[in-house]
């Protein structure tokens, strides 16, 4: 990929190969440290743990805004082929099955208006002045709110094409603080009456792993438990594809203390009569946890383990203060929607820079929703077969 720079003042933006980001590791690392709205996805060992195991192609590029010696925004980026047709490609940030935010990082503190004018900027660049197609955004946070106003600003045309709220659960003083506060006090006392099914069936454990060779057992047990079940039957259980799980292994892999520079991993164990029932994945990132992976036992399924995990999660977050927030990186339709009672809004958007109007905003959203409703469709069909 040629480099291209363009100058915004004091702050340099340009459109390179994140290969080459390899001898600025502290400068990526601090970035990540200090960005508006921090998450695993585009740290420096979340994105080299991709490019390893096959997930990211090779020239991989990134968009970059350096200001003095620091690196004050990043973004990963790929293109793609257009489904608008006619040969063409347009830009869409990093993604995987590990992906669950595509918010670029950018330095917090005064001038964050510029720098996000600068990633803008760069934006234009890394397309050729073509179409972005960008799921997964978080619009409504500051950061996400901010770099929609600067495409505003550089007169982006910008559409929706699908959005939806995320549960989130921000942590408050206790527990009980949580319960107090709930919105859905018959589910919290219908997990309440499973758990004590559960408990009913035998000795119930909860445990937690962030390092060494209880980590690396915690991962053994999500891997059984996911291959033994709906995913394993559909061929798409991590065990089943051998590169998954290669990459879910660097994600999630023990060494170093659990503990990757701006990432901790950290597992949780259902146990019954000291055998897994329910385990979760999570990576930790700016003080909050992304729940990646969850798996249960569906011989139990009606007695909901892979919940009564989810509220001992609940219970830990208030407990141990492993994070200030818990994100269930999901998709529309979570049971953890009566779990967690905070939203946060992941849109997919199109955006066009100025003269990136061959094929209207209009007719690319369009196309966009046909594409998504016939994926729905085609997934319904899966699972009615």
């Amino acid at each position: 990929m040629m480099r291209a720079l363009a100058g915004t003042g004091l702050l340099r933006t340009s459109v390179e190969p994140v290969a080459d980001l390899a001898a600025e590791a502290a400068a990526w690392d601090a970035l990540a440290f200090r960005a508006v709205a921090p998450h695993p996805f585009y740290t420096r060992a979340v994105v080299a743990a991709h490019r390893d195991h096959g997930f990211a192609h090779p020239r991989l590029g990134a968009v970059v805004v350096r200001e003095s010696d620091a690196i004050a925004a990043l973004l990963p980026f790929s293109l793609r082929p257009d489904i608008a047709g006619l040969g063409a490609t347009l830009a869409q940030p990093f993604l995987s099955p590990y992906v669950t935010e595509t918010t670029p990082l950018v330095a917090d503190g005064p001038g964050l208006d510029d720098r996000l004018d600068a990633l803008v900027a760069g934006l234009a660049l890394a397309s050729g002045g073509r179409a972005w197609r960008w799921p997964w955004l978080a619009t409504e946070t500051r950061l996400g709110a901010g770099l929609l106003a600067a495409m505003a600003r550089a007169g982006w045309q910008v559409g929706s094409v699908v959005a939806f709220a995320r549960p989130v659960l921000d942590r408050r003083s206790d527990y009980d603080a949580f319960l107090a506060g709930h919105p859905h006090k018959s589910r919290l006392k219908d997990l309440r009456r499973r758990r004590r099914r559960l408990e009913e069936a035998g000795t119930l454990t909860v445990e937690s792993a962030t390092e060494g060779l209880e980590l690396e057992r915690a991962l053994e047990d999500f891997l059984a438990l996911e291959v033994a079940g709906w995913k394993g039957e559909a061929g798409t259980a991590l065990r089943s594809r051998p590169r998954r799980e290669a990459c879910a292994r660097a994600l999630f892999r023990p060494e170093g203390g659990g503990k990757r520079g701006t990432v901790t991993v950290r597992a949780d164990l259902l146990r019954l009569d000291g055998r897994t029932v329910a385990a979760s994945l999570a990576l930790v990132s700016g003080g909050t946890a992304y729940l990646l992976k969850t798996a249960y036992d569906e011989t139990l399924r009606a007695l909901a383990p892979g919940l009564v995990l989810e509220d001992a999660i609940v219970r830990a977050v208030h407990a141990e203060g492993f994070a200030e927030r818990l994100d269930s990186a999901t998709m529309p339709g979570s049971a953890l929607e009566s779990l967690y009672p905070e939203r946060q809004t992941i849109a997919e958007i199109i955006a066009l820079p100025p003269g990136a109007g061959r094929i209207s905003l209009e007719r690319r959203l369009r196309l966009a929703r046909f594409e998504h409703r016939a994926r729905a469709e085609a997934k319904r069909l899966l699972r009615r077969g």
